[in-house]
C-alpha cells in the first residue's frame, strides 16, 4: 500500500463567500525551497493546484504555473473546478482532456471538481449540473490518461458533512454508471476538525478516526463506491491566531496525520494533503487568513518542521 503527502503552496484561498488574496504575492523561489524542505528525503511530495472551467476573475488559477514545482520527485495534485455559468457542460470534457495532455507525467493525482457537495459561492456544489460534470469529467480524464499511457490517479473530493441524509451521495449514485466506477481511482475528503466546530483536545484523534471511518463505511457507500476505492485526505489544516497558538497547530498536525496514517490499512487510506503552505495574511482578521505552516513572509511556524518530519517518516511508495 502507498501513502503519500502533499501541500497547497499558494497564498490565495477562499472563505465561505469570497476569494482572499494574499498580502504578499507568491514567491516561486521561496515556495520551491519550502517544498524541498518539507519533502526532505521522501521520494515524492504532491503539489496541490487549482484550475477552473471556465477561467474567470472570481476563481483565478492558483498557484501560477504550478508545473515549475513538479520537480525532484514532486508531482501535481491538480484540481479542475467546474464553475460554468448555469452549469453549461459544453466544452467541459474537452477542458479536462486538455489538462491531462498538458500536465502529462507531471500529474500524480487529478481531482475532478472541488467539494461538489458544498453549496458555497466559491465551491462547485453551488453550480448546477455539478454531479453530471463530476461523472463525465472522471470518465474523460481516465480515458485520456489511458490513451496517453499516463500513470495518474483520477478522483473527486467532498467536504465533510455532519448530515447523515446528505442528498449528494445517493444522487451521485444514480448518475454513476459502470464507466465511472471503472475510472474512479480515489475519493477525497476535505475536513477541518476543531476549526469550524470546536473539538476538545483530548478527543481530537477519536473524532478524526470516527469521521474517516464513517466516510469510508457509511458515506461513500451511498453512491455505490466500495472499499476497494482508496480514500485520500485532500485538504486538512488548523489556522493559528490570537486564540489559536502555533504550538497547538503543530500538535494538531501531528495527531491528525498520525491518526490518518495509522488507519491507512484498515480503511484503505492512501494520502494526506495539508492546506496550506503559508498564510494569506498573518495579521488578518479571520482564521482563513492563517492556515499556513509558514507565516505570510515565509518564516516557519512550529508545524512546518513537524509536517516535514512526518512526510519523511511516513511516506510509502
Amino acid at each position: 500500500m502507498t501513502f503519500t503527502f502533499g501541500v497547497y503552496p499558494g497564498g490565495l484561498l477562499g472563505d465561505e463567500s469570497r476569494v482572499i488574496t494574499p498580502v504578499r504575492p507568491d514567491d516561486p523561489a521561496r515556495i520551491t525551497a519550502a517544498l524541498r524542505a518539507l519533502q526532505g528525503a521522501a521520494p515524492t511530495l504532491l503539489v496541490r493546484a487549482y484550475r477552473s472551467y471556465p477561467a474567470g476573475p472570481a476563481t483565478p488559477p492558483t498557484p501560477a504555473a504550478p508545473e515549475r514545482y513538479a520537480d525532484e520527485g514532486r508531482r501535481l495534485d491538480l484540481v479542475l473546478q467546474f464553475r460554468a455559468p448555469d452549469g453549461d457542460l459544453d466544452g467541459w470534457t474537452d477542458f479536462v482532456r486538455r489538462a491531462v495532455r498538458t500536465g502529462g507525467e507531471r500529474i500524480g493525482t487529478l481531482q475532478i471538481c472541488e467539494e461538489p457537495n458544498a453549496d458555497s459561492p466559491v465551491l462547485d456544489g453551488s453550480v448546477p449540473n455539478v454531479r453530471r460534470a463530476l461523472v463525465e469529467g472522471v470518465v474523460a480524464a481516465k480515458e485520456e490518461a489511458l490513451a496517453l499511457g499516463l500513470d495518474l490517479a483520477v478522483g473527486f473530493n467532498a467536504a465533510f458533512s455532519p448530515d447523515p441524509a446528505d442528498p449528494f451521495w445517493p444522487a451521485l449514485g444514480e448518475l454513476a454508471d459502470e464507466r465511472f466506477h471503472r475510472a474512479l481511482d480515489y475519493v477525497g475528503l476535505d475536513f477541518f476538525p476543531d476549526v469550524f466546530r470546536p473539538v476538545p483536545a483530548a478527543r481530537l484523534g477519536e473524532v478524526v478516526a470516527a469521521v474517516l471511518t464513517g466516510f469510508r463505511r457509511e458515506v461513500v457507500t451511498r453512491a455505490g463506491i466500495g472499499p476497494a476505492v482508496p480514500i485520500r485526505v485532500c485538504e486538512h489544516g488548523w489556522p493559528t491566531g490570537p486564540d489559536r497558538p502555533e504550538r497547538r497547530q503543530a500538535e494538531v498536525v501531528e495527531e491528525v496525520v498520525r491518526t490518518v496514517a495509522g488507519l491507512a490499512g484498515e480503511l484503505n487510506l492512501t494520502g494526506y494533503v495539508h492546506f496550506g503552505l503559508r498564510d494569506a495574511d498573518s495579521a488578518g482578521p479571520g482564521p482563513f487568513h492563517r492556515f499556513g505552516l509558514l507565516r505570510d513572509d515565509y518564516t516557519p511556524k512550529r508545524a512546518f518542521a513537524v509536517y516535514g518530519r512526518l512526510v519523511e517518516e511516513l511516506t510509502v511508495v
